[in-house]
């Protein structure tokens, strides 16, 4: 099965074209040999691995599939053999107790001095 067409089965791209885009941009490696077409051939057993929503997917395909199924079917043609990808830190907002009710007005004041807003000049 060409390999375009085994993403697009999988979900990993919404359409064929993105797909087709992909392969033939050389970004494809199957088994570790780098496929600059989109119809090269895939099997079972192979290891796919392709750059996709800034980090690289490793993949090793399970089974092939005639047609594009639901999300389900879909997952049943893979295996995710990714690296843990390391968690996007949050930066939290320095934020009132809950609760603690609405601000004082000297606490509001306090606020917009430390922010900077609310100064003229």
């Amino acid at each position: 099965m060409r390999v375009d067409k085994w993403l697009w089965h999988a979900r990993f791209f919404k359409t064929r074209t993105l797909a087709s885009k992909l392969a033939a941009a050389g970004n494809i490696r199957i088994n570790g040999q780098k496929q600059s077409r989109a119809s090269a051939n895939i099997r079972a057993g192979d290891v796919l691995t392709f750059p996709l929503n800034h980090h690289v997917r490793v993949i090793e395909v399970v089974a092939l599939s005639a047609r594009r199924g639901p999300a389900p079917e879909a997952q049943a043609l893979y295996i995710d053999r990714d690296p843990p990808q390391p968690k996007k830190r949050e930066e939290k907002i320095a934020a009132r107790p809950y609760g603690s009710g609405r601000p004082t007005k000297k606490q509001r004041r306090d606020e917009a001095r430390f922010t900077g807003k609310g100064e003229i000049g």
